[in-house]
């Protein structure tokens, strides 16, 4: 059966009119209909192709701009465009950050439906590029084309590729050679591996065929000048694997971290994989007001170090502490927020759902000889119940931090049930927070809320809520 092709349509002299969700830009069609437009910025004006038609929606592309917006900006970056990761580099950094709190208020008011205080400023970080404590790379057999490049008409060949994945296409990698967003020597690692596999003919992996020996790269780099280099190899072949951890080893002699995995499962998570140390520690440390953490492969850690110690400040500052609570901090993965808070309230209980980020958290309690807090592992909705509150005692704080699907409902009635005095909401997603924040209503009153950007060249914004019982 033919696949029906979209019919494509072309709009002239189009104004972009706002920054929309996932980092695209929207504009509005003669019918009516909002475009989705990616890699442009509101004020420009554009001929658009739809590539896409929906029925409330076309999804377009810009094929002529005729005049450039007063907030455009020449992106840093020459992968800018093929790469999805910095959708919003060709915007100035103001602009970014004036769309990231409009997105905060829309949510709040639009799905939150509640009364709100008066926002406090969006809080910028100080570095725009290069912040990133994380990054993941791909390995893949036969490199993206750019469309400059096809168009082109030189002749290139089947060439391998280590980079990241084209946005909505798993198994198309775009080589990179310089990325922006993670400090050196992290560039310096990956074109180095890529060009020593290169030399000694080391198959990088086909996810199609599911055939390979290198799969992924993962650097992970802390305040305090540490790294942690870890590859992800399809097959478990000792010599070649060795022969290229070897060289990175001797190349690289800051490496504080040398690991591997071997993963012959269709996908590449490593959460069930076992993590082999290779050359130095299993971990590395991160430090931040004289607290040291560490942080394993598996470890989930704010991504932006220097902005995470000011979103932890203002949590702590929300929760408002004089040294009688006892403090709830829930979500706790590794920690890091309730080690941050401890020295300002009586007692700190965490939890978390992976066991593996509560035996990091406990022990980086013993390294900072914090004896105020106590680590738990369950599922919230199934470990904060009465139970646990008569084992643990009534809170007077609670501080949340969810994944972006936010809170489960019963924990929200769990909340509600406790009513503690005051509770501090971070979410990486103000959509599902306003969600909760709607549900939390009926017995709580929002008294303060400050979005802070956590990652600049991108549309994600954290958001941080304080409320006071009524």
């Amino acid at each position: 059966m033919k696949r029906k092709r979209t019919e494509r349509i072309v709009f002239e002299n189009v104004e972009v009119l706002d920054a929309g969700a996932k980092g695209v830009s929207v504009a509005k069609a003669p019918d009516g209909k909002v475009i989705f437009i990616p890699n442009v910025v509101p004020g420009d004006v554009i001929d658009i192709q739809t590539v896409k038609k929906r029925k409330a929606y076309y999804e377009g592309i810009a094929i002529n701009i005729h005049s450039y917006s007063k907030n455009r900006i020449e992106p840093v970056c020459q992968h800018f465009g093929a790469c999805g990761g910095c959708k919003w580099q060709n915007m100035s950094y103001e602009q970014q950050l004036f769309y990231k709190n409009q997105e905060v208020q829309n949510n709040l008011k639009r799905i939150g439906k509640i009364e709100l205080p008066e926002f406090e400023p969006i809080l910028g970080s100080e570095k725009t590029l290069f912040y990133r404590n994380k990054m993941e790379f791909s390995f893949s057999n036969a490199r993206w084309l750019t469309p400059e490049e096809i168009a082109s008409g030189d002749e290139i060949g089947k060439e391998n590729a280590l980079g990241f994945h084209i946005p909505k296409m798993w198994d198309k990698i775009l080589d990179i050679q310089k990325c922006h967003l993670q400090q050196d020597p992290s560039n310096a690692i990956r074109n180095e591996i890529r060009a020593f596999a290169n030399a000694n003919n080391l198959s990088f992996f086909n996810p199609r065929e599911q055939e390979g020996l290198l799969r992924t790269l993962m650097i992970r780099t802390s305040s305090i000048g540490e790294i942690m280099v870890m590859i992800q190899f399809f097959h478990d072949h000792k010599q070649e694997r060795e022969l290229l951890l070897d060289h990175l080893a001797a190349q690289f002699p800051e490496i504080t971290s040398l690991q591997y995995v071997i993963n012959g499962k269709a996908n590449d998570t490593i959460y069930d994989q076992d993590v082999v140390l290779y050359k130095g520690r299993d971990y590395i440390l991160e430090e931040m007001e004289g607290l040291k953490f560490s942080i394993n492969a598996k470890s989930f850690y704010q991504t932006n170090s220097d902005q995470a110690y000011e979103l932890y400040k203002i949590t702590r500052d929300y929760a408002e502490l004089t040294g009688n609570e006892l403090v709830f901090d829930l979500y706790t993965g590794t920690g890091t927020i309730a080690q941050f808070v401890s020295k300002k309230a009586k007692k700190v209980v965490g939890v978390e759902a992976v066991p593996e980020a509560i035996a990091d958290a406990k022990i980086n309690a013993e390294r900072n000889g914090i004896t105020n807090c106590d680590f738990f592992v369950g599922d919230m909705k199934n470990v904060f119940n009465d139970e646990f509150i008569a084992t643990h005692g009534h809170p007077d704080v609670i501080i949340t931090d969810p994944p972006r699907d936010g809170m489960h409902k019963d924990v929200v009635d769990m909340l509600l049930k406790v009513a503690p005095q005051r509770i501090v909401y971070v979410s990486c997603n103000s959509a599902t927070q306003a969600r909760d924040l709607a549900l939390l209503d009926a017995n709580y009153k929002v008294t303060k809320v400050r979005p802070v950007d956590m990652f600049p060249q991108t549309h994600h914004v954290e958001n941080v809520v304080q409320l006071e019982l009524k």
